[in-house]
């Protein structure tokens, strides 16, 4: 076993063991490894079209380029955080972004559609682990008190820039055409190229400037991952499924597969009770400052990715935004989010975590309000004019007026709720656990992004029906029109229906802020602190 206590020393620290550590540095990497692996959840997506043409791959299967990340990514978190603990964060860390890197090569040179689905599995398994240990590594790489708070806040940042880097790169990419530079490459595959010098860059470096963690080899809990991943893999999956319009809540195999991942975590939990090493001690959900932020933090992600999921589309299929548009439309929702996460930085050693964080998810649930308030003029004349002209039902939306402010509301809300949710989650947590427990945070991430958008995609797909059935009865014989239920379904059904999403959204999120001021009663004198956890391990 190697104790890796290190002793402060400027920007730098050194580790018992000699291992020289530059803080700065280490903070750079494992913010450009969390930056590559949220970037890629949302990058992909604007170049599905490309790909689909490019790969003849079908409407059905083409899903699957963006699930199977997911699924790998969501059902391998817990595995990959443990795994950390138990054979050394750093080398956990550096194999996942190595995976991550050559898994970017294979789909961005895949030639048929089983390549590019497993490329992309293959990635959800090096975000698996990189992920977890990242989050961890801050917590083991850097003292409490100011050095973790900023660079909690940083690694806060990433998350949300991450999403709105991704929409803006993979609309420039995707519309780059063949021969670039010289070199016959698809616009598309750059989307997955790009990742490949930066994760390569990243695992030669992670060696030189991070401190290993202890080990403890031999002290795997096979049983429990299993069945916590194959009922994490299951639970995501049926969650995905019912969120996609064609199957739904009520789907056979939706509901199969939900029971199925109940049942598994159900026994997932019977045997970590039993189990001398389990994969996830049970303790960890126990402290009451953890549980509060892992609570929150399936709640909040879910509000974020459905603000980029149904404004993304209303940008451009209601406004006529082109993809690289809409792109630059959420650059300042990263300026947002860094600025919110700087002040949750700097109020972290002044003020409580549920002020900062309870404030951010209030500002966050007046935003999805302001967008609940969108309205474009849907009336039978207006939609025969704008068909028959082949434009957009919200050219009166302005963008700066309607939508900017509240994207940078959002924004900062987001950064200001982050930051103190991450140090909560990690709090007193014994370092032999840290990277578990990060674990289940990034699971709670991924589990609760699922559901809280399966969620709102169900109250959206109620609203755009009961709003096209009224508008055809109300357009009568005009609307057998192929242009004109294009717009009545497109434009007027979908702004119902996202803006039904965005009031249920923002009652969502203040529900988290609920949560958040009643019982996150940890003090910013204990955050700053490194007390001995409860429950330690000795030896």
């Amino acid at each position: 076993m190697t104790d890796t206590t290190t002793v402060v020393a400027g920007d730098s620290t050194e580790s018992a063991d000699g291992h020289k550590q530059h803080l700065g540095w280490a903070l750079v990497l494992i913010s450009v490894a969390q930056l590559m692996v949220v970037l890629d959840s949302t990058i992909a997506n604007i170049a599905l079209p490309f790909i689909q043409k490019d790969l003849d791959i079908s409407a059905s299967n083409l899903q699957w380029v963006v699930t199977g990340y997911a699924l790998a990514f969501g059902g391998l978190l817990l595995l990959g955080g443990r795994l950390g603990d138990l054979y050394g964060r750093r080398r956990i860390f550096t194999y996942g972004v190595a995976i991550f890197a050559v898994a970017s090569g294979l789909g961005g040179v895949a030639q048929n559609e089983l390549m590019l689905l497993g490329s992309r599995g293959l990635q959800g398994l090096g975000a698996a682990l990189a992920a977890p240990t990242a989050l961890a590594l801050i917590t083991t790489n850097f003292p409490a008190g100011p050095p973790r708070n900023r660079a909690f806040s940083v690694y806060a940042a990433m998350s949300g820039v991450g999403a709105a880097i991704g929409l803006v790169l993979g609309g420039w990419l995707t519309g780059l055409h063949p021969d670039l530079l010289g070199m016959d490459v698809d616009g598309w595959r750059l989307t997955f190229l790009i990742n490949v010098p930066i994760g390569i860059a990243a695992a030669l470096a992670a060696p030189r400037i991070l401190a290993e963690s202890e080990t403890h080899p031999g002290e795997l809990d096979l049983p429990g991952a299993v069945s916590a991943t194959l009922g994490l893999i299951s639970l995501v999956y049926g969650i995905t499924r019912a969120g996609d319009q064609r199957y739904g809540w009520d789907d056979g195999w939706t509901i199969a597969f939900l029971l199925v991942g109940v049942a598994l975590l159900t026994i997932f939990v019977a045997i970590e009770r039993r189990v001398e090493h389990p994969l996830l001690p049970l303790r960890i959900l126990l402290n009451r400052t953890r549980a509060t932020a892992f609570v929150a933090m399936m709640i909040v992600p879910a509000a974020m990715f459905a603000m980029f999921y149904f404004l993304s589309q209303f940008v451009q299929n209601v406004m006529g935004y082109s993809p690289l548009h809409t792109g630059f439309a959420f650059l300042p929702f990263s300026v947002g989010i860094v600025f919110g996460a700087t002040l949750a930085s700097k109020l972290a050693t002044k003020v409580d975590p549920r002020w900062v964080a309870g404030t951010g998810t209030a500002l966050a649930g007046v935003a999805l309000l302001m967008f609940s308030r969108l309205s474009v003029d849907d009336s039978p004349a207006h939609i025969l004019d704008v068909a028959k002209a082949g434009g957009h039902l919200g050219t009166s939306v302005s963008y700066w007026a309607d939508l900017f402010p509240y994207i940078v509301m959002m924004a900062v809300g987001m950064g200001l709720t982050f930051a103190p949710m991450f140090l909560a989650a990690v709090h007193r947590v014994d370092h032999r656990d840290s990277g578990v427990g990060s674990g289940v945070l990034n699971t709670m991430q991924q589990v609760g992004g699922a559901l809280g958008l399966a969620t709102l995609s169900t109250v959206a797909v109620s609203s755009i029906n009961d709003k096209v059935a009224s508008l055809f009865g109300a357009l009568g014989p005009d609307a057998a029109s192929p242009t004109v239920k294009q717009v009545i379904a497109a434009q007027a059904g979908f702004t119902d229906g996202a803006t039904q999403a965005f009031l249920v959204g923002a009652f969502m999120i203040w529900t988290a802020s609920l949560i958040v001021w009643i019982f996150l009663n940890v003090k910013h004198e204990e955050m700053a602190t490194d007390e001995a956890p409860e429950g330690a391990h000795v030896g």
